[in-house]
């Protein structure tokens, strides 16, 4: 058996809450950044409280290390000698395990992952916030709650998906999406905000607005919201690829508005913000809509990176799930990859497929969206594509995009490659170095008020 036992788990957080009364009673303040305070990094350079009044948790989903170094790249000013440094290099502090439950291997799904990260136990793929003998388990947002604290998620999938169904909600599958969107009415929480619609009917959403709940289905309306309960749904399912709006920042939108809503509660709160596409994008072997999302998701941790500078009792951890499709920068036994094709493609490589197939002068806009021109004999293999039809097309057209930047993947699922950990603000240092998912969980629960406090 390779996940921790329920003793081993108790020492675990016990041993934490110790060095941090520890911590607390030798400093008033300590750096709360994993770099010394004399530093000349852009980490976040300032001193805070020991513990934090507020946890938020980002989660790339399928974001392996390959796709913060395709970023770097893919962010890199070419007219420069430098290669410029991202929000993932100044905030790196560590590695972390992601492997579920033995039953299920070494390989980890979205599920079993996000139910270590919210619980501190490690489950079977598909479980949602539930053991292996699928009993429920206590949550990160439930014993915020308990507190007095505020929770929230933000993601760019449907709020019924995976991850913030496991900070949110238990089941033994993560595919009821019905019954874990029925589960959210019970779980309080004060910001939800997402895709999937669809899986919320009429008389649910009334039984949301009996319960408080302003309930918003268009991103702009975030700006009438003036306080907490709001559940905002602006997709059927997920929200659109970062790629088609490029301006759009819709999650950084969601997860400032987040904040604000969130931080009106002075107890504190933990927010959960998912950065969900990376992950669809990956399983497609998308490179350039995998990039269209790492620029949505780095974005939005660039909202709470700021927000932590200014509120000084905010911790923000940043981590993956797992790794999604073996992404290779570089392939074919080439020394070179190309990221300034992704920068001309113009649209995800499904919405280039529909526009293609509807157009009878289909070459010239393939080209024009693609940004370089397909020679005759890929003009030939595309055509063949679509004459198949729309994903057919899609698949096609993605890997014309890896051959023109000579990228690589070997899987369409997701692999055991460990992930990286980032963090900023009181507690940063104890997400140093290597530790397990079931790890990190356990110092954000060692790091929760230890009392009910009162107003």
């Amino acid at each position: 058996m390779h996940f921790l036992s329920t003793y081993q788990r108790i020492i675990s957080r016990l041993l934490l809450v110790s060095s941090l009364v520890v911590t607390g009673a030798m400093a008033d303040e300590v750096v709360i950044s994993p770099i010394e305070a004399n530093t000349t990094s852009n980490n976040v350079p300032t001193v805070g409280p020991s513990r934090p009044t507020n946890i938020v948790i980002m989660i790339g989903d399928g974001m392996g290390p390959a796709y913060t170094t395709a970023y770097r790249y893919y962010k890199d000013n070419p007219e420069t000698e430098e290669i410029e440094q991202t929000v993932f290099d100044r905030l790196l502090v560590g590695m972390a395990s992601t492997y579920p439950a033995s039953v299920s291997g070494y390989v980890t799904d979205s599920a079993a992952s996000a139910t270590a990260l919210s619980t501190g136990v490690k489950s079977y793929n598909g479980a949602i916030a539930v053991d292996t003998e699928k009993r429920p388990l206590t949550t990160l947002m439930e014993r915020a709650k308990a507190l007095g604290l505020s929770t929230g998620v933000a993601v760019t999938s449907q709020v019924n998906h995976a991850t913030p169904a496991a900070f949110l909600a238990h089941n033994e599958s993560r595919s009821n999406y019905i019954d874990i969107a029925q589960a959210y009415l019970t779980t309080d929480a004060d910001v939800i905000l997402g895709g999937g619609q669809q899986y919320f009917t009429p008389t649910l959403l009334e039984q949301f607005t009996a319960k408080g709940y302003q309930h918003i289905s268009e991103l702009s309306q975030l700006e009438s919201v003036h306080h907490p309960k709001v559940l905002g749904l602006f997709a059927d399912v997920q929200l659109p690829w970062g790629i088609n709006d490029k301006k759009a920042h819709k999650l950084s939108h969601m997860t400032q508005k987040a904040l604000d809503l969130l931080s009106q509660n002075k107890q504190g709160f933990v927010l959960l913000v998912e950065g969900s596409l990376i992950d669809w994008a990956g399983h497609s072997n998308d490179i350039a809509t995998a990039m269209g999302e790492m620029d949505e998701f780095a974005a939005a941790i660039e909202v709470v990176e700021q927000f932590v500078r200014q509120s000084k009792d905010t911790l923000m951890v940043v981590t993956a799930d797992h790794n999604t499709g073996g992404l290779s920068v570089g392939a074919h036994d080439k020394y070179e990859w190309h990221p300034e094709v992704l920068h001309k493609v113009q649209a995800s490589p499904d919405v280039i497929a529909t526009r293609a197939i509807a157009a009878e002068d289909w070459q010239t806009i393939t080209a024009t969206l693609l940004g370089f021109t397909p020679s005759e004999v890929e003009y030939s293999q595309l055509q063949t594509a679509r004459m198949q039809g729309n994903e057919p097309l899609a698949i096609a057209l993605r890997k014309l995009i890896d051959i023109q930047s000579n990228t690589g993947w070997t899987s369409g699922g997701h692999t055991a490659m460990d992930v990286q950990v980032f963090a900023a603000g009181p507690g940063a240092r104890l997400f140093s170095g290597h530790q397990d998912n079931v790890d990190i969980a356990n110092k954000m629960f060692s790091l929760l008020p230890q009392s009910v406090q009162t107003p």
